[in-house]
C-alpha cells in the first residue's frame, strides 16, 4: 500500500499551518508543535530542509520563525513530498533490493507508473487549495483571533 511517512504528512502540515495561521508575522516551530502537535524533533530538520530547497524562509531574531518564500497558491504539494523524499532518500530502494525479472521489468515500472500519477496529482494541489479547504470545514485560522480592526 501506497503509505505516505511520517515526515512527508508532518512536513505538509506544517507548510499549511504556516500558511493558514501566519498573516503577516513568521510562525514559530513552537506555535507549529503546539497547534499540529508534530513533534519538534521531526519539525526543524524538515523545516530546514524546506528553507534550503526553497519552499520556506527562515526569519532570525526574537520574534523570528518561518514564512512561505512564495504565494502559498505557487507551492504545491508535490514540491513538498519531493522535499521529504530527498531527506528520506538514504533508506534502501527498490532498485537496490534483490528482485526476479518479473519484479524488475513487470512490478518496479507498474510502482513507478503509479508514483508518477500520484506525483501528477499531488503537483495539482496548492497550498492555497488546501487553506481553502480548511477554511470552508470551518478550522479557525489563529491570525483572524489575533487582528485588531480599530478604525
Amino acid at each position: 500500500m501506497l503509505r505516505p511517512s511520517k515526515k512527508m504528512l508532518f512536513a505538509i502540515e506544517a507548510v499549511l499551518d504556516i500558511a493558514y495561521h501566519a498573516g503577516g508575522e513568521p510562525v514559530q516551530s513552537r506555535e507549529i508543535t503546539r497547534r499540529q502537535g508534530i513533534p519538534r524533533r521531526y519539525l526543524e530538520q524538515t523545516l530546514q530542509q524546506l528553507v534550503r530547497s526553497g519552499v520556506l524562509t527562515g526569519v532570525r531574531g526574537p520574534r523570528g520563525g518561518y514564512r512561505l518564500a512564495r504565494e502559498r497558491r505557487r507551492i504545491s504539494v508535490g514540491e513538498i513530498v519531493r522535499v521529504v523524499r530527498a531527506l528520506e532518500a538514504s533508506e534502501e530502494t527498490a532498485e537496490e533490493l534483490p528482485s526476479s525479472e518479473l519484479g524488475k521489468e513487470v512490478i518496479r515500472p507498474m510502482w513507478t507508473d503509479l508514483q508518477e500519477e500520484i506525483m501528477k496529482r499531488l503537483d495539482g494541489i496548492s497550498i492555497d487549495d488546501l487553506c481553502m479547504k480548511a477554511y470552508q470545514t470551518g478550522i479557525v485560522s489563529e491570525v483572524t483571533q489575533k487582528m485588531d480592526f480599530t478604525i
